[in-house]
């Protein structure tokens, strides 16, 4: 449905940009060896701060002391029905891991952000462990942030060549899962709902029914379980894969969001039907934040960094496209055409 023309972004969208977003700006200070980058951790939690600072203020164009240049974009300050749990987790600072957990929550606000790890990790291994641990930030559940890593895993092995179909990389996802959270008490019950998501996704069965029996995607494993259940049931078919991950009554922009996520990095870009991304509001931004994710090297300086007592200088860059990348990833005053 077009709000004014335009096909409207969720949530699920908005933090999963501020998501990239981090990303970027952790690795890019890490690589130049500039202060104030932190940890990872530390750094997502920031930019998910920034992000909870367009769902409670409004849009000022003055610079900001922030780490995402995300906060120059006023289409960004509009709530779209944020989730409890991350508005509280991060309100709190975040900062939550999975050997100190923030909470017991198992939400689907964890592994509806985390496809950037995957587009951004080649190996499909370290994806999935870094998107556990971005889950994890706001949701201490092991099936919270052991779903998001099982994701994480599975756009990284379609995305980079290491699967061939959504069920290899599923599949390659579990016994990933298996390996690295070997000791994890509810591991079993993620691996038995993705599996009968796949039995599901081979039978006669109508798509409502089929959702029925894997939950209504409140929580992380029923949202990657209807999602695999809905890219593997019409892999060749985009349009009727959404039609069935967001036609139920429970919380399907996420069921579809991920399923986006999975069958979106299967065919490409240029796979998702026009009709998808004709109107699609903030496409440019979108557009822009995964092609600096795709990016195989980052921009650098070629002159050394100069470390005063206030901290790191850095040289004026040696290319426009570096000056555009360190707006973006170093100083945050990036300001995409187009905004005012």
């Amino acid at each position: 449905m077009l709000q004014d023309g335009v096909a409207q972004i969720s949530d699920d969208t908005q933090m999963t940009l501020f998501t990239a977003n981090g990303l970027l700006y952790f690795e890019t200070r890490r690589r130049n060896g500039a202060s104030g980058g932190g940890s990872l951790v530390g750094t997502m939690s920031a930019c998910y701060g920034d992000w909870l600072y367009t769902q409670q203020e409004r849009y000022q164009p003055e610079k900001q002391n922030r780490t995402a240049w995300l906060v120059n974009v006023p289409e960004l300050f509009h709530r779209r029905s944020p989730g409890g749990t991350c508005l509280e987790a991060i309100a709190r600072g975040g900062g939550g891991t999975m050997e100190q957990p923030i909470n017991q929550s198992k939400g689907c606000g964890g592994v509806m952000r985390v496809a950037p790890a995957g587009l951004w990790l080649k190996k499909p291994g370290g994806a999935g462990f870094l998107a556990a641990q971005l889950a994890a930030i706001t949701h201490g559940h092991e099936l919270g942030y052991i779903s998001a890593g099982v994701l994480g895993y599975c756009i990284s092995a379609l995305a980079h060549g290491e699967a061939d179909s959504v069920l290899e990389a599923v599949q390659g996802g579990l016994d990933w899962a298996s390996r690295q959270f070997r000791d994890a008490r509810h591991l079993p019950e993620l691996a038995a709902l993705v599996q009968r998501a796949v039995r599901l996704a081979g039978e006669a069965c109508e798509d409502t029914e089929a959702i029925r029996q894997l939950g209504e995607g409140w929580v992380a494993e029923e949202t990657l379980a209807v999602a695999v259940y809905c890219a593997l049931k019409y892999e060749d078919d985009f349009d009727r894969a959404l039609i069935a991950a967001v036609n139920h009554g429970g919380d399907s922009d996420s069921t579809g969001a991920v399923t986006g996520n999975l069958l979106g990095t299967r065919v490409g870009f240029h796979g998702i039907p026009h009709k998808y991304v004709e109107h699609l509001e903030l496409r440019s931004v979108i557009l822009e934040l995964a092609d600096d994710l795709c990016r195989n090297e980052f921009p650098v300086y070629a002159r050394p960094l100069v470390r005063t007592g206030c901290g790191t200088v850095m040289p004026e860059a040696d290319s426009p496209e570096a000056a555009r990348w360190y707006a973006k990833y170093d100083t945050a005053d990036y300001v995409p055409a187009g905004t005012d």
